[in-house]
């Protein structure tokens, strides 16, 4: 619930680059010291974002540093570096070991932004403003550090009208008006209580947010897999559209192969979607990419993949190859610091159950007690636990 109240309050959070305000005239781009949509630049930098998406991420800081000498007046090459910075973040929020380099470049990007919006080109510097406070107030929230993610949020939303209505000249500067029209109608949706609070926002339309989305993923050059990421997202946790997320995703993991991030999420999608031998496949590449310690891959990412190939083989009847997969993904679970997460319980509660299976009653019984104890009465596998143990 607390992710969504941010969501409400501080809905710059999403909207890293646009606004919705009615009745305020658009401000025109002016070219003049402006990188957005040199078509030099960006033919200079698509190399340097493919490797970032793919996990190259030093070869991409090399070309990155390069653009940094070539433009080092502007804010792009330390937005950049910063959201390189964020990719190493993203596929584990337990790793700090990143976070203050990430927020350097971005309070650099930042001051060059502020320089930028006035004096030269007040559209653009928004754009980083907006941007360069929405990507720090991500991390402060993720970090549960609210007052930061507050004032990052507050800072980032006074940038954004100021890009409102410039999507036509940069799909770049659509990106926020589509998260903004999505999300400032589903919340409302799914969380009636905070209706009173969504008022202060204009409104949303979700159907027009997801068609922007999907123009943006289409015609963007620097937010463009940004936004294939947010509608691989929304497809699957608020649209619950399966089909979609996995065309997306799988379209991420074959365009991008070594991205841990997007690996996972295919995975996840392969098995839930009862694809089950690509699952075991991708699922046993996750594990040997983290006993090969490759960028990205980790612990969390190895209790997914683990739990995985332990489930498809429990209903497969291979009972040993289940039993060898659930440990592992209790102990990578364990090396995450992860054992209140869901494939760690379940991998618990498969544990017991097979033991149950075996006859082998109190072994059963120490995994339904750990299920138990790891989780609320409220929780189903904290009923299921329960039941069990009473019927032992």
């Amino acid at each position: 619930m607390k992710k969504y109240i941010l969501i409400v309050l501080l809905i710059g959070l999403f909207t890293a680059v646009s606004g919705q305000k009615k009745g305020l005239p658009a401000i025109p781009i002016d070219s003049t010291y402006g990188l957005l949509t040199n078509p030099y630049v960006q033919m200079e930098s698509t190399q340097a974002i493919n490797d970032m998406y793919n996990f190259k991420f030093e070869r991409s800081m090399s070309h990155f540093r390069y653009l940094k000498k070539e433009y080092g007046w502007h804010p792009l090459p330390y937005f950049l570096m910063g959201l390189n910075y964020w990719w190493r973040i993203l596929p584990n929020f337990n790793n700090y070991q990143y976070d203050d380099t990430f927020y350097a470049y971005m309070d650099t990007a930042m001051v060059l932004a502020e320089r930028l919006h006035e004096d030269y080109n007040k559209v653009e510097g928004a754009f980083f403003l907006a941007a360069t406070h929405a990507f720090k107030g991500r991390l402060h929230s993720e970090r549960h550090d609210w007052g930061r993610a507050a004032a990052a949020g507050k800072s980032a939303m006074n940038y954004l009208e100021e890009c409102r209505g410039n999507g036509d000249l940069s799909p770049e500067l659509l990106f926020g008006d589509a998260l903004f029209n999505y999300y400032a109608e589903w919340v409302p949706e799914n969380y009636p209580l905070l209706k009173p609070i969504m008022a202060i926002f204009p409104d949303g339309d979700k159907e027009k947010g997801m068609e922007q989305l999907k123009l943006v993923a289409r015609n963007a050059f620097y937010t463009r897999t940004e936004a294939q990421y947010y509608l691989m997202r929304i497809s699957y946790f608020e649209e619950h559209d399966m089909m979609h997320a996995m065309q997306l995703a799988e379209y991420l993991h074959e365009t991008f192969p070594h991205n841990a991030y997007f690996h996972r999420f295919y995975t996840r999608l392969l098995y839930q979607s009862g694809r089950y031998d690509l699952a075991v496949k991708e699922s046993r590449s996750m594990i040997n990419r983290i006993d090969s310690t490759m960028a990205g891959y980790e612990y969390n990412s190895g209790r997914y993949a683990a739990f995985f190939i332990g489930h498809i083989n429990e209903m497969r009847g291979n009972m040993d190859e289940a039993k060898k997969y659930f440990k592992l993904a209790m102990e990578y679970g364990e090396y995450a610091e992860a054992t209140d997460m869901g494939y760690y319980i379940y991998a618990v509660l498969h544990l017991g159950r097979i033991a149950l299976r075996e006859e082998d009653k109190e072994l059963a019984e120490q995994y339904f007690k750990k299920v138990k104890k790891l989780t609320k009465r409220s929780h189903s596998a904290n009923r299921e636990a329960r039941e069990r143990l009473s019927n032992l």
